[in-house]
């Protein structure tokens, strides 16, 4: 007999075959569905000097993120750092907030991108259920994969919103769901999304993304910069493959755009603290191009989901000033696929690839 012999049950029987008889006294089980959780980097509960300062608490206290020998890098986080830095950040994050539902704009965009995948896939008969939450800040990732379990999910697909590989990112939610399973008696069974810098689909959409708001222009860029956030250098000479992902990502595109190396540029931003980081530096070209007589620009951020502080007011806003500041004419952020029809088809796509065999 062959594999292909053995005969196969129906899903009426799998599902009456999944009935439990249990003792009147047993307690309520809820087994049988398939979670996704989208996990983003983290937002701050408010600009205020408090909600900032425990946000930047626990994600600058992240020993995936700062390096450093706690000994060292402690007295500095808590004796300069968090004294100066919620107010000073706290300003920025208000001029992108969104008033309206008193949040984040990572927030806003991560929520609809959970809600408009949880509509786009459906829910599997009542099996599939669809959440969201935040390395830093809330909702944590504690608090929705136990909600999850709680409501019967028992085979949970965690999606760390990084295209690009990096302990300081991908790790990071990773490390942070193993210590949740560690307080679980009946821990679900976990999958993790790999890096989808190289996946055809993330690189079209990219791609397409730019086409569109080209063609929305009055003006034509002279070239395009793909931004990414950075890490230290020593990150990378320890083997962190960001720095590879990131130009494999650029490549791509280019190729797709047809473009040549002249034409959409890479450069590395938000760097922090006395270390050197991967460069080129995004504010050092931006101020250098517009110096050496370009006048037209467009920057866009490969590496982010969503839309956020380092796109928004980093990007959008003080990398246009220093542009402008130095001789530039024109110059114009790409938004991120955020929620838009090519972003959800890229959700979409990783996820019912990663869900293969559960659904």
């Amino acid at each position: 007999m062959t594999v292909q012999d053995i005969p196969t049950a129906s899903e009426d029987q799998i599902a009456e075959m999944r009935k439990v008889r249990l003792p009147a006294d047993h307690p309520t089980v809820k087994t049988g569905k398939v979670g996704v959780l989208l996990v983003n980097l983290g937002t701050p509960d408010g600009t205020d000097y408090w909600p900032m300062r425990r946000y930047l608490r626990e994600f600058l206290s992240d020993k995936r993120v700062i390096e450093w020998p706690r000994a060292i890098w402690y007295p500095i986080l808590y004796g300069i750092v968090l004294m100066t830095r919620p107010g000073k950040s706290g300003k920025a994050y208000e001029e992108i907030w969104n008033h309206e539902k008193n949040e984040s704009p990572l927030r806003t965009i991560t929520r609809s991108q959970s809600d408009k995948l949880a509509e786009i896939m459906g829910d599997s008969g009542g099996r599939l259920k669809i959440d969201w939450a935040m390395r830093y800040g809330n909702p944590s990732i504690r608090s929705r994969l136990e909600a999850l379990k709680a409501d019967g999910c028992d085979r949970l697909l965690v999606f760390p919103l990084y295209p690009q590989y990096s302990a300081t990112t991908t790790a990071t939610v990773n490390d942070e769901v193993c210590k949740a399973l560690l307080d679980m008696r009946w821990q679900p069974a976990i999958r993790t999304v790999p890096p989808y810098h190289d996946d055809p689909v993330y690189v079209s959409a990219l791609a397409r993304s730019v086409e569109r708001h080209l063609e929305g222009l009055d003006f034509e860029p002279e070239l395009v910069l793909t931004s990414y956030h950075g890490i230290p250098q020593s990150y990378f000479r320890r083997g962190d493959p960001y720095h590879c992902h990131c130009h494999k990502t650029t490549r791509l595109m280019r190729e797709v755009l047809g473009w040549g190396t002249d034409k959409l540029r890479l450069t590395f931003q938000s760097r922090f603290g006395p270390e050197e980081w991967l460069q080129p530096y995004t504010d050092k070209t931006v101020e250098q191009l517009a110096k050496d007589g370009v006048k037209n620009i467009a920057v866009m951020n490969p590496g982010f989901v969503s839309d956020c502080l380092e796109t928004l007011e980093e990007i959008a806003g003080e990398a246009g000033e220093i542009f402008e500041e130095h001789g530039g004419e024109n110059f114009t952020h790409i938004p991120c696929l955020n929620d838009s029809d090519l972003g959800m088809d890229v959700l979409e796509h990783i996820v019912r690839r990663e869900l293969g065999g559960w659904i």
